[in-house]
């Protein structure tokens, strides 16, 4: 691998020769395949747009971050500027490089927001975001190109299989009553976490960088990692509880005046970060396996705000509606990802 690095070197410096003045944008751009999204982007679908659209998008994303972030621990992989002291580190990164995991969410989120809507526009501005955005990781030093590569190959069976099989899963799942509904969702949720946290304790807990790595390598890079697999997987947990509970509660529409729409984001966006910042100033500083946990509790409580507290919100307070029992989406029915 590292004759492929040593050449695809020579590329990444390329890239941050074209000038300084490019940070900014290069950083605003590679937002559009970030974790920031979960946040800011897929809750306003979700709110404000089409609940259907939005709980499908949410969970194909989330589910690629849990594997992304397996990938990363299995593959151990250096990022260029902490392989070559020639690259400039310009994003701090504490998980491992390959895959791309901004490649692998900007092609499965746009990717599949364009399968969606099915017009000729989406497929074109999904393209030209899914190409910005790796242009940017490797402007960034983030990414090999190799690594942006593995990520869209990731990215691309995860799109084909959820797009091929979703239906069927989701006729599946609702067959399900919530209480195995939820302990599954621990269960594919947590697991993860586990794997990643045994693995760390009993196979990499002395890695160390290799010699030949001659940049500045970050300490602590197996916790990161793991932390990182732990807020993906409670995000995971937390969506697909939450839109258990909501689905059995009669679920929610989207439908609505502009102004509720907008209302809606608004309260939702803020109950996030009311919710951060408690977490941040109430919870303990922990690393390890205490860490993890609690990164992954923390993380499924933000998804289960966003998933059910924040809908049922809404329509306590009159800003949104139940769908019409005759109109309610059924499994298979294409109407799932209007309502």
């Amino acid at each position: 691998m590292d004759a492929v690095w040593d050449t695809e070197i020579t590329l990444v410096a390329w890239i941050q020769g074209w000038g300084a003045w490019l940070l900014a944008p290069m950083e605003a751009v590679s937002l559009l395949g970030s974790q920031v999204l979960f946040v800011v982007f897929v809750p306003l679908v979700f709110w404000s747009v089409s609940a259907g659209l939005g709980a499908r998008t949410y969970l194909v994303a989330a589910a690629g971050g849990v594997v992304n972030g397996l990938l990363k621990f299995a593959l151990h992989g250096a990022r260029p500027s902490w392989y070559h002291h020639g690259v400039r580190s310009l994003s701090s990164s504490h998980t491992f490089g390959a895959p791309s995991g901004h490649a692998q969410n900007s092609l499965m989120l746009w990717g599949y927001l364009a399968l969606k809507l099915s017009r000729r526009w989406a497929w074109w501005a999904a393209a030209a975001i899914v190409l910005a955005v790796a242009v940017t990781r490797l402007y960034l030093g983030a990414h090999f190109l190799t690594d942006i590569l593995l990520g869209w190959l990731v990215g691309a069976a995860m799109l084909w299989a959820a797009v091929r099989c979703e239906d069927a899963l989701r006729a599946w799942w609702l067959r399900l009553g919530l209480a195995a509904q939820i302990a599954l969702a621990l269960a594919v949720s947590a697991g993860p976490l586990l794997l990643a946290q045994g693995w760390e304790t009993l196979v990499h807990a002395d890695w160390r960088a290799p010699e030949d790595w001659t940049g500045a390598v970050p300490g602590g890079l197996g916790d990161g990692s793991v932390e990182h697999v732990a807020r993906v997987a409670g995000g995971l947990f937390g969506g697909l509880a939450g839109f258990s509970v909501l689905a059995a509660r009669g679920w929610y529409s989207a439908a609505g005046p502009v102004v509720s729409r907008v209302a809606r984001y608004v309260i939702g966006v803020s109950g996030i970060v009311l919710l951060l910042v408690v977490m941040q100033v109430a919870l303990p500083e922990a690393g390890g396996a205490a860490g993890a946990a609690l990164d992954f509790a923390s993380f499924a409580v933000v998804a289960l705000w966003s998933a059910l507290g924040a809908p049922e919100l809404f329509v306590l307070t009159g800003l949104a509606r139940r769908p019409d029992p005759e109109r309610a989406p059924r499994a298979g029915d294409p109407a799932a990802r209007r309502e």
